[in-house]
Protein backbone atom coordinates (compact mmCIF):
# COMPACT_ATOMS: atom_id res chain seq x y z
CA UNK A 1 0.00 0.00 0.00
CA UNK A 2 2.80 2.44 0.86
CA UNK A 3 4.79 1.76 -2.31
CA UNK A 4 1.87 2.32 -4.69
CA UNK A 5 -0.17 4.75 -2.57
CA UNK A 6 0.04 7.58 -5.13
CA UNK A 7 -1.39 5.25 -7.76
CA UNK A 8 -4.11 3.79 -5.59
CA UNK A 9 -5.52 7.17 -4.55
CA UNK A 10 -6.07 8.06 -8.21
CA UNK A 11 -9.71 7.29 -8.94
CA UNK A 12 -8.77 6.24 -12.49
CA UNK A 13 -6.45 3.53 -11.11
CA UNK A 14 -7.33 2.55 -7.56
CA UNK A 15 -6.53 -0.84 -6.05
CA UNK A 16 -8.11 -2.63 -9.02
CA UNK A 17 -5.84 -0.84 -11.47
CA UNK A 18 -2.75 -1.44 -9.37
CA UNK A 19 -3.62 -5.13 -9.21
CA UNK A 20 -3.78 -5.12 -13.02
CA UNK A 21 -0.27 -3.66 -13.13
CA UNK A 22 1.00 -6.25 -10.65
CA UNK A 23 -0.45 -9.10 -12.74
CA UNK A 24 0.89 -7.82 -16.07
CA UNK A 25 3.91 -9.16 -17.94
CA UNK A 26 5.94 -6.82 -20.14
CA UNK A 27 8.99 -7.58 -22.29
CA UNK A 28 11.38 -4.72 -23.08
CA UNK A 29 13.61 -5.46 -26.06
CA UNK A 30 16.68 -3.27 -25.82
CA UNK A 31 18.09 -1.83 -22.59
CA UNK A 32 19.76 1.20 -24.14
CA UNK A 33 18.72 4.84 -24.40
CA UNK A 34 15.00 4.11 -24.71
CA UNK A 35 15.03 0.97 -22.61
CA UNK A 36 16.49 2.65 -19.52
CA UNK A 37 13.59 5.04 -18.78
CA UNK A 38 11.05 2.45 -19.92
CA UNK A 39 12.41 -0.09 -17.47
CA UNK A 40 12.74 2.38 -14.61
CA UNK A 41 9.16 3.60 -14.77
CA UNK A 42 7.58 0.19 -15.38
CA UNK A 43 9.53 -1.20 -12.43
CA UNK A 44 8.57 1.71 -10.18
CA UNK A 45 4.93 1.42 -11.28
CA UNK A 46 4.79 -2.18 -10.10
CA UNK A 47 4.49 -4.09 -13.35
CA UNK A 48 4.61 -7.58 -11.89
CA UNK A 49 6.85 -9.35 -14.41
CA UNK A 50 9.39 -7.60 -16.60
CA UNK A 51 11.62 -9.21 -19.22
CA UNK A 52 14.82 -7.48 -20.32
CA UNK A 53 16.39 -8.57 -23.58
CA UNK A 54 19.79 -7.20 -24.66
CA UNK A 55 23.06 -8.81 -25.76
CA UNK A 56 25.17 -5.61 -25.58
CA UNK A 57 27.53 -4.48 -22.82
CA UNK A 58 27.71 -1.09 -21.12
CA UNK A 59 30.24 1.26 -22.70
CA UNK A 60 31.38 4.66 -21.44
CA UNK A 61 29.80 6.27 -24.52
CA UNK A 62 26.39 5.01 -23.29
CA UNK A 63 26.44 6.99 -20.06
CA UNK A 64 25.54 10.28 -21.79
CA UNK A 65 21.94 9.07 -22.13
CA UNK A 66 21.55 5.57 -20.64
CA UNK A 67 21.00 6.78 -17.09
CA UNK A 68 20.21 3.38 -15.63
CA UNK A 69 23.96 2.63 -15.61
CA UNK A 70 27.02 4.07 -13.92
CA UNK A 71 30.77 3.78 -14.15
CA UNK A 72 30.61 0.60 -12.08
CA UNK A 73 28.44 -0.97 -14.82
CA UNK A 74 31.07 -0.65 -17.56
CA UNK A 75 31.71 -3.96 -19.31
CA UNK A 76 28.59 -5.61 -17.87
CA UNK A 77 25.83 -7.02 -20.02
CA UNK A 78 23.13 -4.34 -20.18
CA UNK A 79 20.29 -6.67 -19.26
CA UNK A 80 22.17 -7.97 -16.22
CA UNK A 81 23.24 -4.47 -15.16
CA UNK A 82 19.68 -3.22 -15.57
CA UNK A 83 18.29 -6.02 -13.41
CA UNK A 84 20.80 -5.24 -10.68
CA UNK A 85 19.67 -1.62 -10.49
CA UNK A 86 15.95 -2.32 -10.95
CA UNK A 87 15.90 -5.01 -8.27
CA UNK A 88 17.02 -2.37 -5.81
CA UNK A 89 14.35 0.03 -7.08
CA UNK A 90 11.56 -2.53 -6.61
CA UNK A 91 12.41 -5.95 -5.12
CA UNK A 92 8.73 -7.02 -5.08
CA UNK A 93 8.52 -7.78 -8.82
CA UNK A 94 9.97 -10.52 -11.04
CA UNK A 95 12.67 -9.58 -13.54
CA UNK A 96 13.82 -12.02 -16.22
CA UNK A 97 16.98 -11.44 -18.24
CA UNK A 98 17.71 -12.55 -21.81
CA UNK A 99 21.36 -11.86 -22.58
CA UNK A 100 21.35 -13.54 -25.99
CA UNK A 101 19.30 -10.76 -27.56
CA UNK A 102 16.35 -11.10 -29.92
CA UNK A 103 16.71 -13.74 -32.64
CA UNK A 104 14.33 -15.38 -35.13
CA UNK A 105 14.90 -18.62 -33.22
CA UNK A 106 13.78 -17.29 -29.83
CA UNK A 107 11.34 -14.47 -30.65
CA UNK A 108 8.18 -16.59 -30.79
CA UNK A 109 8.83 -18.54 -27.60
CA UNK A 110 9.84 -15.48 -25.58
CA UNK A 111 7.03 -13.23 -26.83
CA UNK A 112 4.47 -15.89 -25.92
CA UNK A 113 5.31 -15.42 -22.24
CA UNK A 114 4.40 -11.72 -22.11
CA UNK A 115 1.33 -9.51 -22.53
CA UNK A 116 3.01 -6.47 -24.11
CA UNK A 117 6.22 -6.02 -26.09
CA UNK A 118 8.14 -2.74 -25.88
CA UNK A 119 10.52 -1.89 -28.71
CA UNK A 120 13.57 -0.13 -27.33
CA UNK A 121 15.87 -1.14 -30.20
CA UNK A 122 17.84 1.10 -32.54
CA UNK A 123 17.91 -0.79 -35.84
CA UNK A 124 15.45 -1.74 -38.55
CA UNK A 125 16.19 -5.46 -38.51
CA UNK A 126 15.09 -5.79 -34.89
CA UNK A 127 11.99 -3.66 -35.49
CA UNK A 128 10.79 -5.89 -38.32
CA UNK A 129 11.53 -9.02 -36.29
CA UNK A 130 9.61 -7.60 -33.31
CA UNK A 131 6.70 -6.71 -35.57
CA UNK A 132 6.45 -10.10 -37.25
CA UNK A 133 6.79 -12.07 -34.01
CA UNK A 134 4.20 -9.84 -32.32
CA UNK A 135 1.71 -10.35 -35.14
CA UNK A 136 2.16 -14.13 -34.97
CA UNK A 137 1.75 -14.16 -31.17
CA UNK A 138 -0.96 -11.46 -31.18
CA UNK A 139 0.90 -9.07 -28.86
CA UNK A 140 0.72 -5.26 -28.90
CA UNK A 141 4.01 -3.46 -29.52
CA UNK A 142 4.89 -0.09 -27.99
CA UNK A 143 7.30 1.46 -30.47
CA UNK A 144 9.76 4.30 -30.05
CA UNK A 145 12.53 5.78 -32.19
CA UNK A 146 14.92 8.72 -31.87
CA UNK A 147 17.06 10.73 -34.30
CA UNK A 148 19.19 13.73 -33.29
CA UNK A 149 16.54 15.98 -31.65
CA UNK A 150 13.41 14.17 -32.81
CA UNK A 151 11.48 11.20 -31.51
CA UNK A 152 8.48 9.06 -32.42
CA UNK A 153 6.14 6.78 -30.50
CA UNK A 154 3.26 4.56 -31.59
CA UNK A 155 1.43 1.43 -30.49
CA UNK A 156 1.24 -1.29 -33.13
CA UNK A 157 -0.87 -4.43 -33.44
CA UNK A 158 -3.28 -3.24 -30.75
CA UNK A 159 -6.99 -4.08 -31.03
CA UNK A 160 -6.92 -4.49 -34.82
CA UNK A 161 -4.80 -1.41 -35.27
CA UNK A 162 -1.95 -1.02 -37.79
CA UNK A 163 1.39 -2.78 -37.50
CA UNK A 164 4.93 -1.56 -38.13
CA UNK A 165 4.83 -3.05 -41.62
CA UNK A 166 1.68 -1.06 -42.37
CA UNK A 167 3.84 2.04 -41.90
CA UNK A 168 7.06 0.70 -43.42
CA UNK A 169 6.27 -2.33 -45.65
CA UNK A 170 9.87 -2.60 -46.84
CA UNK A 171 13.15 -1.90 -45.03
CA UNK A 172 15.49 0.85 -46.27
CA UNK A 173 18.72 0.16 -48.07
CA UNK A 174 21.77 -0.34 -45.87
CA UNK A 175 23.50 2.88 -46.96
CA UNK A 176 20.39 4.89 -46.10
CA UNK A 177 20.30 3.82 -42.46
CA UNK A 178 21.68 6.32 -39.91
CA UNK A 179 22.14 5.63 -36.21
CA UNK A 180 22.97 7.67 -33.13
CA UNK A 181 26.61 6.56 -33.23
CA UNK A 182 26.93 8.30 -36.60
CA UNK A 183 24.72 11.37 -36.26
CA UNK A 184 24.47 11.88 -32.51
CA UNK A 185 21.46 12.25 -30.24
CA UNK A 186 20.50 14.78 -27.55
CA UNK A 187 21.02 12.99 -24.22
CA UNK A 188 17.60 13.83 -22.75
CA UNK A 189 15.65 12.78 -25.86
CA UNK A 190 15.59 9.01 -25.19
CA UNK A 191 14.50 9.82 -21.64
CA UNK A 192 11.53 11.78 -22.97
CA UNK A 193 10.53 9.25 -25.63
CA UNK A 194 11.16 6.25 -23.37
CA UNK A 195 8.97 7.79 -20.67
CA UNK A 196 6.22 8.26 -23.24
CA UNK A 197 6.55 4.60 -24.20
CA UNK A 198 6.25 3.56 -20.55
CA UNK A 199 3.12 5.71 -20.34
CA UNK A 200 1.58 3.88 -23.31
CA UNK A 201 2.29 0.54 -21.61
CA UNK A 202 0.49 1.69 -18.47
CA UNK A 203 -2.45 2.97 -20.53
CA UNK A 204 -2.80 -0.41 -22.24
CA UNK A 205 -2.69 -2.33 -18.95
CA UNK A 206 -5.14 0.01 -17.23
CA UNK A 207 -7.55 -0.06 -20.16
CA UNK A 208 -7.48 3.65 -20.95
CA UNK A 209 -9.14 4.50 -24.27
CA UNK A 210 -6.49 6.98 -25.42
CA UNK A 211 -3.78 4.53 -26.48
CA UNK A 212 -1.58 5.85 -29.32
CA UNK A 213 -2.80 3.27 -31.85
CA UNK A 214 -3.61 4.17 -35.44
CA UNK A 215 -1.41 7.24 -35.17
CA UNK A 216 2.18 8.23 -34.50
CA UNK A 217 3.27 10.95 -32.11
CA UNK A 218 6.26 12.96 -33.35
CA UNK A 219 8.18 15.12 -30.87
CA UNK A 220 10.86 17.78 -31.39
CA UNK A 221 13.20 18.41 -28.46
CA UNK A 222 14.32 21.68 -30.07
CA UNK A 223 10.89 23.28 -30.46
CA UNK A 224 8.95 21.26 -27.90
CA UNK A 225 6.25 20.68 -30.50
CA UNK A 226 4.29 17.46 -30.87
CA UNK A 227 2.38 16.40 -33.96
CA UNK A 228 0.33 13.34 -34.82
CA UNK A 229 0.37 11.37 -38.07
CA UNK A 230 -2.53 9.06 -38.89
CA UNK A 231 -1.51 5.46 -39.62
CA UNK A 232 -3.87 3.26 -41.68
CA UNK A 233 -4.04 -0.51 -41.25
CA UNK A 234 -2.88 -2.54 -44.25
CA UNK A 235 -4.70 -5.86 -44.37
CA UNK A 236 -2.43 -6.99 -47.20
CA UNK A 237 0.78 -6.55 -45.22
CA UNK A 238 -0.69 -8.16 -42.10
CA UNK A 239 -2.06 -11.11 -44.08
CA UNK A 240 1.41 -11.78 -45.51
CA UNK A 241 2.67 -12.41 -41.97
CA UNK A 242 -0.28 -14.35 -40.60
CA UNK A 243 -0.43 -16.63 -43.64
CA UNK A 244 3.26 -17.45 -43.31
CA UNK A 245 3.96 -19.04 -39.90
CA UNK A 246 7.54 -19.74 -40.99
CA UNK A 247 8.28 -16.09 -41.73
CA UNK A 248 10.65 -15.76 -38.76
CA UNK A 249 12.91 -18.53 -40.00
CA UNK A 250 12.62 -17.63 -43.69
CA UNK A 251 13.28 -13.88 -43.43
CA UNK A 252 16.69 -12.21 -43.29
CA UNK A 253 16.39 -9.66 -40.48
CA UNK A 254 20.07 -8.71 -40.66
CA UNK A 255 19.04 -5.55 -42.50
CA UNK A 256 21.50 -3.05 -41.14
CA UNK A 257 24.64 -5.10 -41.28
CA UNK A 258 24.58 -7.30 -44.35
CA UNK A 259 28.03 -7.64 -45.87
CA UNK A 260 28.38 -6.24 -49.40
CA UNK A 261 31.35 -6.32 -51.73
CA UNK A 262 32.80 -3.12 -50.28
CA UNK A 263 32.86 -4.49 -46.71
CA UNK A 264 35.19 -6.76 -44.83
CA UNK A 265 34.58 -8.45 -41.50
CA UNK A 266 37.02 -8.05 -38.63
CA UNK A 267 37.70 -11.79 -38.66
CA UNK A 268 38.83 -11.61 -42.29
CA UNK A 269 41.52 -9.01 -41.55
CA UNK A 270 43.85 -11.69 -40.20
CA UNK A 271 44.13 -13.14 -43.70
CA UNK A 272 45.51 -9.89 -45.13
CA UNK A 273 48.98 -8.42 -45.16
CA UNK A 274 50.41 -5.06 -46.23
CA UNK A 275 47.37 -3.19 -44.91
CA UNK A 276 46.78 0.30 -43.60
CA UNK A 277 43.80 1.66 -41.68
CA UNK A 278 41.95 4.84 -42.54
CA UNK A 279 39.85 6.48 -39.82
CA UNK A 280 37.23 8.76 -41.42
CA UNK A 281 35.67 9.92 -38.14
CA UNK A 282 35.91 13.50 -36.88
CA UNK A 283 39.03 14.28 -34.86
CA UNK A 284 37.13 14.67 -31.58
CA UNK A 285 35.32 11.32 -31.79
CA UNK A 286 36.02 8.57 -29.30
CA UNK A 287 37.41 6.02 -28.79
CA UNK A 288 40.83 7.12 -30.01
CA UNK A 289 42.54 4.38 -32.02
CA UNK A 290 46.34 4.54 -31.84
CA UNK A 291 48.06 2.27 -34.37
CA UNK A 292 51.26 2.81 -36.33
CA UNK A 293 49.56 1.84 -39.58
CA UNK A 294 46.51 4.10 -39.17
CA UNK A 295 45.87 7.57 -40.56
CA UNK A 296 42.88 9.80 -39.78
CA UNK A 297 41.14 11.85 -42.43
CA UNK A 298 37.60 13.06 -41.64
CA UNK A 299 35.13 12.13 -44.35
CA UNK A 300 34.55 15.75 -45.37
CA UNK A 301 38.28 16.21 -46.05
CA UNK A 302 38.86 12.89 -47.78
CA UNK A 303 39.05 14.20 -51.34
CA UNK A 304 41.62 16.90 -50.64
CA UNK A 305 43.66 14.75 -48.26
CA UNK A 306 43.60 11.52 -50.29
CA UNK A 307 47.29 11.96 -51.23
CA UNK A 308 48.14 10.78 -47.71
CA UNK A 309 46.85 7.29 -48.52
CA UNK A 310 49.48 4.76 -49.61
CA UNK A 311 47.99 3.24 -52.77
CA UNK A 312 50.41 0.30 -52.61
CA UNK A 313 48.68 -1.02 -49.49
CA UNK A 314 45.26 -2.50 -48.86
CA UNK A 315 43.25 0.26 -47.15
CA UNK A 316 40.76 -0.72 -44.42
CA UNK A 317 38.41 2.20 -43.83
CA UNK A 318 36.49 2.51 -40.56
CA UNK A 319 34.17 4.88 -38.73
CA UNK A 320 31.95 4.42 -35.66
CA UNK A 321 29.57 1.81 -37.04
CA UNK A 322 30.31 1.27 -40.74
CA UNK A 323 28.03 3.83 -42.42
CA UNK A 324 30.43 6.67 -43.20
CA UNK A 325 33.18 4.25 -44.13
CA UNK A 326 30.99 2.90 -46.96
CA UNK A 327 30.53 6.45 -48.23
CA UNK A 328 34.31 6.89 -48.01
CA UNK A 329 34.77 3.83 -50.22
CA UNK A 330 32.63 5.49 -52.91
CA UNK A 331 34.77 8.63 -52.73
CA UNK A 332 38.00 6.66 -52.92
CA UNK A 333 36.81 4.67 -55.92
CA UNK A 334 35.96 7.90 -57.70
CA UNK A 335 39.54 8.98 -57.01
CA UNK A 336 40.78 5.72 -58.59
CA UNK A 337 41.79 4.26 -55.20
CA UNK A 338 40.20 0.85 -55.49
CA UNK A 339 42.28 -1.34 -53.16
CA UNK A 340 40.07 -0.55 -50.15
CA UNK A 341 37.39 -2.10 -47.95
CA UNK A 342 35.02 -0.81 -45.27
CA UNK A 343 35.23 -2.46 -41.83
CA UNK A 344 31.84 -4.04 -41.16
CA UNK A 345 30.16 -2.73 -37.97
CA UNK A 346 32.84 -0.06 -37.47
CA UNK A 347 35.23 0.64 -34.64
CA UNK A 348 32.78 0.58 -31.73
CA UNK A 349 32.47 -3.20 -31.89
CA UNK A 350 36.16 -3.94 -32.41
CA UNK A 351 38.04 -1.11 -30.69
CA UNK A 352 39.86 -3.36 -28.23
CA UNK A 353 40.71 -6.01 -30.83
CA UNK A 354 42.08 -3.39 -33.21
CA UNK A 355 44.37 -1.93 -30.55
CA UNK A 356 45.62 -5.33 -29.41
CA UNK A 357 45.95 -7.01 -32.82
CA UNK A 358 47.22 -4.32 -35.14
Amino acid sequence: MDRYHRHIILSEIGQIGQDKLNRSKVLVVGAGGLGCPILQYLTAAGVGTIGIMDFDVVDVSNLQRQVLYGTSSLGMNKAEAAKQRLSDLNPTIEIHVYTEGLLPTNAFSVFSKYDIIVDGTDNFGSRYLINDAAVLTDKPVVYGAIYKFEGQIAVFNYQNGPTYRCLFPNPPKDDQVPNCAEVGVLGVLPGIIGSMQANEVLKIILGFNSVCSGKMLCYSAQSGETTFIELPRSETDIKKIKSNPDILSNTNYDIDCSLNNDEISFEALSDLDNIQFLDVRELQERPIIEMDNCIQIPLAQLTEESHRIDSTKKTIVFCQSGIRSLKAIEILKALKITNCKSLKHGVLEFKDQLKNTF
